[in-house]
């Protein structure tokens, strides 16, 4: 009495070979995790190949700027603190709380904490710039418009929010950057 194992169907045998590609990419994706500057070169590398793509087809300048407009979406987001304190200082007025970032010496210290993480950052933006370079080899993304005016529409628009957010970090005394900050050694010296 042979036991036969039933038989796969064709949908659970790619469901099942597409799971396994996907814990691959994956672990691609974990393995990656603590090279930052060779991850962020990467990047650089993808957006030059796709900048150059733009000039040298002299087109998809719809695309390019939509790309622009969604990467400084992501670069204001990484730039905020997660619990925004303007947001936190009017519920608490409303709530008849105090708190907020810690403005005295005897105050708890808050660490800054991104809106969006470096990783996630880095993973968006590179998706993006592939997918827009994907987008540029297909005519209908192609739409004919004149592109001094998106250029400097997207300059006006860049100056305008980094110099809010800008004002934003200056009035709750935060900075998102490590570098700058005081380090202080582990031993005892």
């Amino acid at each position: 009495m042979d036991s036969q194992e039933p038989e796969q169907t064709p949908y659970a045998a790619v469901s099942a070979q597409g799971s396994r590609l996907a814990r691959q990419y994956q672990a691609y994706l974990d393995k990656s995790t603590p090279f930052v500057t060779y991850r962020w070169i990467g990047t650089g590398a993808l957006l030059l190949i796709f900048l150059l793509r733009i000039v040298l087809a002299q087109g998809w300048y719809i695309v390019c700027y939509s790309l622009g407009i969604y990467l400084l979406n992501l670069f204001l987001a990484f730039l905020q603190p997660k619990f925004d304190p303007s947001f936190e200082q009017d519920t608490e007025l409303e709530d008849g709380a105090a708190g907020g970032l810690p403005t005295k010496q005897d105050e708890e210290f808050r660490p800054f904490i991104r809106r969006l993480p470096e990783f996630k950052f880095w993973y968006s933006a590179t998706r993006a710039i592939a997918v827009g370079f994907f987008c540029t080899w297909w005519t209908i993304f192609d739409i004919p418009v004149f592109w001094p005016v998106l250029v400097v529409y997207w300059i006006i628009l860049f100056c305008l929010t980094m110099r809010r957010q800008i004002q934003h970090m200056i009035k709750y005394r935060y900075v998102p950057f490590s570098f700058g900050k005081t380090r202080y050694n582990r031993s005892g010296k």
